[in-house]
């Protein structure tokens, strides 16, 4: 690992500390990644891609000595909520569309009936009667 590294990773632990402690200096404190490289004065993007050990160590420790839910955690958390809540919505939906379903085909097969018995009742002659449907 060449000096350029290390010496981001110590400034990596080091803004963690300060972070965890309260005592951010360069950052608004919030205990995000955002804030976390603006604390250690390093690119974000260096410390999600070539440090990303110390990011997961970073939430870990977030997790463990604050008894908070990092904020990406918790947002993801929010969107499956909603998720799941569109999701049971839609059955609900789904399942009323298919009763619905289910009577206009009926619907449809009673007047196709009704139709086809009247077609057939001009047809018969004078002499033949029809017989009745079933009442309902």
């Amino acid at each position: 690992m060449n000096p350029q590294n290390q010496n981001e990773r110590t400034r990596i632990r080091e803004a963690t500390d300060r972070l965890l402690a309260g005592q951010a200096t360069a950052s608004d404190g919030s205990l995000t990644v955002v804030a976390l490289a603006a604390e250690a004065g390093v690119h974000r993007m260096a410390l999600i891609k070539r440090h990303a050990d110390l990011k997961n160590e970073f939430y870990e420790r977030v997790r463990n000595e604050t008894q908070q839910v990092p904020e990406p955690e918790r947002r993801l958390r929010e969107t499956v909520s909603k998720l799941k809540e569109t999701v049971a919505n839609q059955k609900v939906e789904i399942e009323d569309l298919r009763q619905q379903v289910i009577r206009l085909t009926l619907a449809a097969a009673v007047l196709t009936q009704d139709a086809s018995r009247r077609r057939q009742d001009t047809s018969l002659g004078d002499n033949v009667l029809p017989f009745p449907g079933p009442r309902t």
